[in-house]
């Protein structure tokens, strides 16, 4: 608890100041004012959590927290829970969607394993292992509240690593069968929604099997009553712990100022727990693709998060990340490369003045 208290201790809100100052950059570009849209709020954002004007990415990696979920045993995936544990062997030779996705945006991929039902022995996983999966939370608590912090813990330490190695810009993603029922939980827990705003068919179950996993969710929400105040209670009672480790990505680039990009449902779930946390944290986040199951919409409301793609996508593993990786990089070029109106021989003061009177800032 100690690094997970310290972790939210240290994050502030971004630079309100750098980012006004970034905006007369932006709009001293030679074009109209705000006609590169998401682009100047991406370099805009990125200005204010690192407190530069100018920036540039150095290095990227997308975290891919792995778990498993005892839920499993209730028949709400449509895959046996061993696809994890081979998930786990296929991202790190290079296999898995979010490999050929990374490896196009010039990221590498951090694999951890924090709950996987088995002991995985691959050199390019890191060991950071809670328990074995969850327990299944139809029954019982899905783990205890101090395995929920040591969980985020774990993904506060390992972005805390990469940071020091050099990374400036991260994606949280995830590998866990089983953990859209995890994130469906945390989020019916944290919002009591209608189950069918949170609940989707995750990797293509039957008719069958949806409507029990609907009612799986609501079951485990009715039996542990999490406090929805309470972020610690309901990620202990119904949620998994790669959303737990994937909370802790968020929290440590939000403590030192490094951007962080989610990736769809339960990405993005693990970005609502970070944020019920430390609501500041959000500022740090940039979304990345609007997710094909329904409660991405609901935490879009939530969070505020907007996202840049809708692809239909639903696989996780951070895939969406790496997508916008590139579409980052290159708002972050304009202020750099772009032509500017010096070339016409305006002013920043005359420019300045111009946009101010175009957004109603004050009279014509």
């Amino acid at each position: 608890m100690e690094l997970l208290q310290k972790t939210l201790d240290a994050i502030a809100p971004t630079d309100r100041a750098v980012m006004a100052a970034a905006q007369k950059e932006i709009d001293y570009c030679l074009k109209p004012p705000g006609s590169l849209g998401k682009l100047e709020d991406i370099a805009r954002q990125i200005a204010g959590i690192t407190g530069k004007i100018h920036n540039r990415i150095t290095k990227k990696a997308i975290v891919v927290m792995m778990a498993d979920n005892g839920v499993c045993s209730e028949g709400i995936a449509m895959y046996p829970q061993d696809i994890t544990r081979i998930g786990a062997d296929f991202v790190t030779s290079g296999r898995m969607g979010v490999n050929f996705l990374a490896n196009y945006a010039g990221a590498d991929v951090i694999a951890v394993d924090v709950g996987i039902q088995v002991d995985v022995d691959l050199p390019k996983v890191l060991n950071r292992k809670v328990r074995y999966g969850t327990a299944n939370f139809l029954e019982q608590p899905a783990m205890s509240r101090a395995e929920a912090v040591q969980a985020i813990e774990v993904g506060i330490e390992v972005t805390n690593t990469a940071i020091d190695q050099g990374y400036d810009l991260f994606g949280a993603g995830e590998i866990g069968i089983g953990n859209t029922t995890a994130s469906s939980a945390v989020l019916y827990g944290f919002t009591g929604a209608h189950i069918d705003r949170v609940v989707g068919r995750g990797a293509g179950l039957t008719d069958q099997a949806f409507e029990r996993k609907k009612e799986v969710v609501k079951q485990a929400v009715r039996l542990h009553r999490p406090d929805p105040d309470d972020a610690l209670d309901v990620l202990s009672k119904v949620g998994s712990l790669d959303i737990a480790g994937m909370a802790g990505v968020y929290l440590a680039c939000a403590a030192r100022r490094v951007p962080v990009v989610t990736d769809g449902l339960i990405s993005n779930v693990a970005a609502l727990t970070a944020i019920r946390l430390k609501p500041e944290a959000v500022d740090y986040m940039i979304p990345s693709h609007i997710s094909f199951e329904p409660g991405a919409k609901l935490l879009k409301e939530i969070t505020g998060l907007e996202p840049m793609l809708d692809m239909n996508m639903r696989l996780g593993e951070g895939t969406g990340c790496a997508l916008v990786f590139s579409i980052i990089e290159a708002a972050l070029r304009m202020i750099e490369e772009m032509g500017t109106f010096a070339a016409i021989g305006k002013s920043r003061d005359e420019i300045g003045n111009h946009v101010m009177a175009y957004r109603g800032e004050f009279p014509r």
